[in-house]
């Protein structure tokens, strides 16, 4: 089931050249961004392997797991910025209801009582805000670090600064 992933694997490793790379992000630069299949963090940036953290989940939404790692990135892995990429035509724009009795739908039973992250049918700009703010006020995250966010276009490829 996995073999076409293992064979290009195979091919990739054949060519590895990424062995050099240290741990921490050479740009000081972290991520954080949906995993929606459109957004390729690292080229909408002109990024290349090793240059940033790049933290991904449904909705791009700053939980306690994003920032544990962003913690840990900006004291641990020479992170000094952070970007929280939200996108247009999001999944997760949907209500908390919506998206759990879809996933019940889906697993045919009743909606699950989880909190999925949903960013809702409100002001996706104000949810932003909100991510962003979380992370500026994070006691742990590392005091000089610069926190903006941003909204990134999935028809266009553009990124525009929300705050």
């Amino acid at each position: 089931m996995f073999d076409d992933l293992l064979t290009a694997n195979e091919r990739y490793a054949s060519s590895f050249s990424l062995g050099h790379l240290t741990a921490p992000a050479d740009k000081g630069f972290a991520l954080v961004t949906c995993i929606d299949s459109r957004i390729d963090p690292l080229a909408v940036l002109g990024l290349e392997v090793g240059d940033a953290k790049v933290l991904r989940n449904a909705g791009g939404r700053v939980n306690d797991e994003t920032l544990r790692s962003l913690i840990l990135a900006t004291n641990l892995l020479n992170v000094d910025r952070v970007a929280v990429l939200h996108h247009t035509d999001c999944a997760m724009a949907s209500s908390q209801e919506e998206i759990a009795r879809r996933v019940g739908e889906r697993l045919g039973i009743d909606a699950p009582d989880r909190d999925f992250g949903a960013i809702g049918e409100g002001d996706p700009d104000e949810v932003l805000r909100a991510d962003v703010e979380r992370v500026r006020s994070a006691p742990l995250v590392h005091p000089d670090t610069h926190v903006v966010g941003w909204r990134y276009d999935v028809r266009t490829g553009r990124i525009s600064e929300v705050c």
